[in-house]
């Protein structure tokens, strides 16, 4: 039985563990036996290896051997020019070679460099690579996750698993045992090496580490993976050896012809290896290698890497690429593009931060909000990141961390995909605001006033109809629609009962 499908208890027994952590002999202890947790290394080629393979190619020795003949014979000239070809042919591969293992050398990446665990009955920060099964994990919104393990308790936790699965949305993870067979992605109570959290908290146990983690499997296979040559390599080589045939029939008869004139044995055959030589298309491989880079630097110029410049024949024979978007043709990143206030539709960059409305409705998106986007680290959901980015474009618009700082927060209830809602309490400037924020349809459900250039009046069936309307020609066009609520409170402390009798803006 998975992980996955087995109770809190299950696991924590299977695993000879306890919710308070491993001690810290045990732990040492189970270092020794499963070693580190980290990805093994692929076994590389030394780059004198890879510079000798280049030389394998049957037409190549060929070429090697017709570059021998034309030395002894004293064509110096020649015999350097053929050497001189090959070794900057065996240079080129080499050399793309290199790069190619630099820019394939990513999944090692994928987990933190520190981990916060349970040890001795204390939170540890200890480096990942000594993370062991059984530890008891705690992560939270921003920390990548060390190590595969099963949730054991859950605050709102929401997971980036794109790395793994592909898909952009961040997985709201629960507390539940999955009883039937399940793919990676709908283990909703598990977490896995390289994913990253975008929201919530959550502690976990360890069930894997290193190359037993899913990571490390997609590391076993890229390293088991047998190379086979391509088409173009097969030909190259079927070409070579019917040439290098037929020019060694050729130069036997050529030689018998020049016995029975009655010519020396050893002119004949100075005459016949003269031949061979001659009729070897020494260029071929180079020309061949020489059009490959230059398809290979087209390519990297368009961000795309070739490990091996054979690849380049492969690919111009593809007509159909099909591929993931998520992190190929998208960013995961997303961007508010328009704004509905007071039954108006502008344009983010059309946004006027003096009008009172658009302010309040820029900040509600601020405050109800719990992304951070510092540096160029960008922490958090995308939809909540695409607030933080507005502020860029809106002219004026006041930083995200000046906004917080007026009206810290004092109270939340985390969104929920049941409820569809996140509420968030602040104070400032001498009153308590609650914030709102989800579904529209679901929003429209808590709110019995709205706000308008006539001020806060009841809201009405023509408004929730018009805003019905507006919602759905947004969605038409492919976005996705959130709707903000408030209202002044002196509570303290909310929860979901206080989700009512909200302003819609």
């Amino acid at each position: 039985m998975n992980a996955y499908q087995m109770k809190k208890s299950q696991v924590l027994r299977e695993l000879h563990a306890t919710e308070e952590g491993l001690f810290g002999r045990e732990a040492k202890t189970r270092l020794e036996r499963w070693g580190y947790n980290e990805l093994v290394d692929v076994k590389k080629k030394p780059v004198w290896l890879v510079f000798l393979s280049q030389f394998q190619d049957f037409l190549v020795i060929i070429l090697i051997g017709a570059a021998l003949v034309s030395g002894f014979l004293g064509d110096v000239e020649s015999a350097g020019v053929i050497f001189l070809v090959i070794v900057m042919n065996a240079v080129l591969g080499t050399v793309q070679h290199a790069k190619a293992e630099k820019s394939l050398a990513g999944l090692k990446k994928l987990s933190g460099p520190h981990a916060k665990v349970l040890r001795d009955g204390d939170v540890k920060v200890i480096p990942s690579r000594e993370v062991v099964p059984g530890d008891i994990l705690l992560v939270e919104a921003g920390d990548f996750v060390s190590a595969d393990g099963r949730i054991l308790d859950n605050m709102s936790l929401k997971v980036n698993e794109s790395a793994l699965t592909g898909e952009s949305l961040p997985v709201e993870k629960k507390n539940m045992v999955i009883e039937e067979e399940a793919t990676l992605g709908d283990r909703l109570n598990m977490l896995y090496s390289g994913s990253f959290i975008t929201y919530g908290r959550a502690t976990f146990v360890v069930t894997a580490t290193g190359m037993d983690t899913e990571v490390g499997k997609i590391a076993t296979l890229l390293k088991e993976t047998k190379e086979h040559k391509t088409p173009l390599q097969r030909n190259l080589d079927a070409f070579g050896r019917r040439i290098s045939i037929l020019i060694l029939i050729i130069c036997a008869v050529l030689f018998g012809l020049s016995i029975l004139r009655g010519e020396s044995i050893m002119k004949a055959f100075l005459f016949a290896v003269a031949l061979a030589v001659a009729a070897i298309p020494e260029a071929l491989s180079s020309i061949v290698t020489i059009v490959l880079a230059f398809g290979t630097q087209k390519m990297s110029r368009e961000n795309a890497i070739i490990r091996k410049l054979q690849a380049v024949e492969g690919l111009g024979s593809v007509s159909v690429i099909c591929s993931d978007k998520t992190g190929t043709l998208t960013q995961n990143k997303m961007t508010a593009v328009d704004m509905y206030v007071n039954h108006t539709g502008r344009k983010i960059q059309d946004v006027d931060i003096k009008d009172d409305m658009q302010r309040l409705l820029v900040e509600a998106s601020v405050l109800c909000n719990d992304s951070t986007s510092k540096n160029e680290e960008n922490i958090g959901d995308p939809t909540e990141l695409a607030f933080l980015y507005m502020l860029r474009d809106i002219p004026n618009a006041e930083n995200w961390e000046r906004t917080r700082k007026c009206y810290p927060r004092i109270g939340e209830v985390p969104f929920d995909s049941d409820r569809k809602l996140m509420s968030t309490l602040h104070r400032g400037q001498g009153k308590g605001m609650m914030v709102t924020k989800g579904a529209v349809d679901v929003l429209l459900t808590r709110v019995n006033r709205i706000q308008d250039e006539s001020g806060i009046r009841p809201i009405t069936l023509e408004d929730i109809q018009r805003i019905m309307k507006a919602n759905e020609e947004y969605s038409t066009k492919g976005l996705r629609v959130l709707a903000f609520g408030y209202k002044t409170t002196e509570e303290t402390e909310i929860c979901q009962a206080h989700e009512s009798g909200l302003i819609f803006l």
